[in-house]
């Protein structure tokens, strides 16, 4: 069996020869368009987005313009993405949902989605509801290459988000040396935290409901007897979803180390997979302990401009030449003298 590697070198030098040939073989079907079918749950999609939006659009970050010095002004200004390029894994509409609407909300230009041809119908039928008209039917690691380096059909993006199968989250890996990705986002995790007084029932619906998501998903609970073990646990672990039950719902504030913390017997993880508003695309493998889920900040990227007056630069002049000279750098001190 090739391994993904070797599927994405293929893609990025062949282009459309070679993404049609990998998704023959792996999928049964050449990459088309995905065209629209009937069965979406079109009142749910909309009160979904709605949440979506409303959520990311406050998570704006402010533009900044300081007066370092006299003279001397900096500014950062935060601006959209060109484009970006969605994997939506195969049927998962709540997924486009998660992914695309931030990404609307931050401006950016072009939005390209890629999904697996079974269930492509009912992800274009989402995207045309959210007024998104460029949507591929082709997975796996195929799709992933053709994002990032562009076929003569699909144009490249500047940044790829959204989950997929281990074979996806590696050619993300894969192609982040040369496009931006968001997070691997792997298998899903869930651990449930039973604090005194919790009750087991709500574990179990928690646990059956993460077994969905197949196989490979992690499903675990810890004993929180010892509130504080418990909380070293989940830090060492650093899940995906983190459900606090019983008395451990205190540990709420504390916890540094997830995707997402749910508290509390009524904020099931599936109500943030489907409803609340909060995004699903999580940091999965551990990955939790540096990086967090997509937020409207994935979408956007600040870009710093600096001012100087004579007088500003005349201040700043004896910093650089002093700097210059202890690095070696002579060009660097010219360069202020003006």
């Amino acid at each position: 069996m090739s391994t993904v590697a070797e599927i994405v070198a293929d893609v990025r030098a062949r282009g459309d020869e070679a993404l049609a040939e990998w998704s023959l073989e792996l999928d049964g079907v050449a990459p088309a368009r995905a065209e629209p079918t009937e069965g979406l749950p079109e009142q749910a999609v909309v009160a979904l987005a709605d949440r979506v939006r409303r959520w990311h659009q406050a998570q704006r970050p402010s533009d900044l313009r300081m007066e370092i010095e006299p003279g001397v002004e900096l500014e950062r200004r935060w601006v959209a993405l060109g484009s970006v390029g969605i994997y939506v894994p195969r049927g998962l509409v709540s997924t486009l949902v998660m992914c695309a609407v931030p990404a609307q909300a931050a401006g950016v230009g072009r939005v390209v989605v890629v999904t697996p041809p079974g269930g492509s119908g009912l992800v274009a039928a989402a995207a045309e509801l959210l007024g998104i008209d460029e949507v591929w039917a082709v997975g796996g690691p195929q799709a992933i290459a053709a994002l990032a380096y562009g076929t003569e059909t699909i144009a490249r993006v500047d940044k790829i988000v959204g989950p997929g199968n281990a074979f996806v989250n590696e050619a993300k890996l894969l192609v982040s040396r040369d496009v931006a990705i968001d997070l691997p986002a792997g298998p899903s995790e869930v651990v449930v935290v039973l604090g005194r007084g919790a009750d087991r029932n709500i574990a179990e619906l928690e646990l059956a409901a993460q077994a969905e998501h197949g196989r490979d998903a992690v499903c675990r609970t810890v004993e929180g007897d010892d509130l504080e073990a418990a909380l070293a646990d989940v830090e060492r672990i650093a899940p995906e979803h983190v459900v606090l039950l019983g008395e451990a719902e205190s540990l709420a504030p504390r916890i540094r180390n997830a995707g997402a913390v749910f508290v509390g017997s009524s904020s099931p993880v599936a109500s943030g997979d489907y409803a609340t508003g909060g995004n699903h695309v999580l940091p999965t493998g551990g990955w939790a302990r540096s990086v967090g889920g997509l937020g409207l900040e994935t979408f956007l990227k600040p870009v710093t401009i600096q001012r100087l007056t004579p007088a500003g630069l005349d201040l700043v002049r004896p910093t650089v030449e002093a700097l210059a000279a202890v690095e070696g750098m002579t060009a660097h001190a010219a360069a202020v003298q003006r």
